[in-house]
């Protein structure tokens, strides 16, 4: 299925300014997204879509190659043919949302949500449920595993809630009762001067109140250090500093609030054979002399096994040949990238007599039209020679 026009995706003109774009998206954003349509899939699709369609259009130099080429300027597979350099980031709708609304964002939704503050008319309740932190977790995968996908599990060290309260901090049916430091308020304010300075409360620590009698697990915390294993799937064509949520993975929420998220960055190792270009593969592959002059057919390594590549004679050299659809397949689903087979021709190193004696004999019977490259060179190089 074609990409709609990222304008049209933002329900902007053309030549809408940064602010309206942003404006634009923040709408749209608050209007789709997941938290706010549970199950809807069609929500998500559309919420995914508006932060790739927000991702390219913000950035000036995206934007421009996206205004001259459209989407093709996004396209693996034509990225040699463009100036300018390699657009093809892994879109994180999440992330492009937390950005635009800062602190407020999330994707873990629930009691404390953005929601709250965009569609219930009130502020969140500093004293209430708080959503959990963000975690970060950097993971290295093989060359073979990014190209095609993985399954992987990882240890993550996070506060998860505590077991024995259900994260209320209480012991049992304890009840709470408003802080007296604070009064209830969660800060409390120092003076210095002329300046008041509103600083957290140390009775309470913000929660504007105490627990009679503390859980004795987490000693009325409500979180509790745990070791977990998540189970983390690695979609075909991740490459070093992509991003994956796992949501919900991330630190406990305060007070009965929701589960932070996981963001997994990712790692690629070094091949021995091949390197990237975005979704296309290189590699060099040495062929002889003999077959670089008469050529002939010979196998290239891939992903996949080998592939066959027919050498025409008077091969040069670094002459490069491409193998289509032999490449990474693209993260997003755009198709699947090249390989890209450049062959070395190897100089012969040990020789023995009747080697020598027979390269020598093919010496002496080579004339200029065998090397018409050397002829063309030393032509021009005349005047410097003289």
């Amino acid at each position: 299925m074609s990409k709609r026009d990222y304008y049209e995706v933002l329900g902007v003109q053309k030549g809408a300014n940064d602010e309206e774009i942003k404006k634009a998206y923040r709408k749209m954003a608050v209007k789709f997204h997941p938290d706010k349509n549970p199950g809807d899939k069609a929500a998500e699709d559309k919420f995914k879509e508006l932060g790739e369609a927000y991702e390219i259009l913000n950035d000036p130099q995206q934007r421009a190659a996206y205004d001259q080429y459209g989407h093709a300027a996004f396209d693996p597979r034509r990225r040699a043919s463009r100036a300018g350099g390699d657009f093809g980031g892994f879109h994180d709708p999440f992330e492009v949302f937390r950005e635009v609304f800062g602190s407020r964002g999330g994707g873990g939704g629930g009691t404390g949500s953005i929601f709250e503050e965009f569609f219930g008319g009130q502020q969140r309740d500093p004293n209430g449920p708080q959503r959990g932190a963000d975690l970060r977790y950097d993971m290295e995968v093989s060359f073979e595993e990014a190209a095609r996908g993985t399954e992987k599990e990882i240890t993550v060290q996070k506060l998860d809630r505590c077991e024995t309260c259900g994260g209320t901090g209480a012991e049992g049916d304890a009840k709470f009762r408003t802080c007296a430091t604070c009064g209830g308020r969660g800060q409390v304010v120092a003076s210095r001067g002329i300046f008041s300075i509103a600083q957290t409360c140390p009775a309470c620590e913000g929660a504007g109140r105490t627990i009679e009698k503390p859980c004795r697990t987490c000693r009325g915390s409500g979180q509790r250090e745990k070791t977990t294993k998540i189970t983390l799937r690695v979609p075909a064509g991740v490459d070093t500093g992509s991003r994956l949520r796992s949501a919900g993975n991330g630190e406990a929420g305060k007070r009965g609030g929701p589960p932070g998220d996981l963001y997994v960055i990712i790692h690629v190792q070094e091949h021995e054979i091949f390197h990237r270009d975005g979704d296309d593969l290189m590699c060099e592959v040495p062929i002889s002399f003999a077959v670089a002059a008469l050529g002939g057919e010979i196998d290239v390594p891939t992903l996949e096994g080998k592939a066959h590549i027919k050498i025409p004679a008077g091969t040069q050299s670094g002459t490069v040949f491409r193998v289509r659809g032999k490449g990474i397949k693209n993260v997003h689903g755009q198709g699947i990238g090249d390989l890209h087979a450049q062959v070395s021709v190897e100089v012969p190193g040990k020789l023995n007599p009747e080697q020598r004696a027979k390269l020598k004999e093919f010496a002496d019977l080579c004339d200029e039209s065998v090397n018409p490259r050397s002829k063309s060179f030393f032509e021009k190089a005349k005047e410097l020679f003289s």
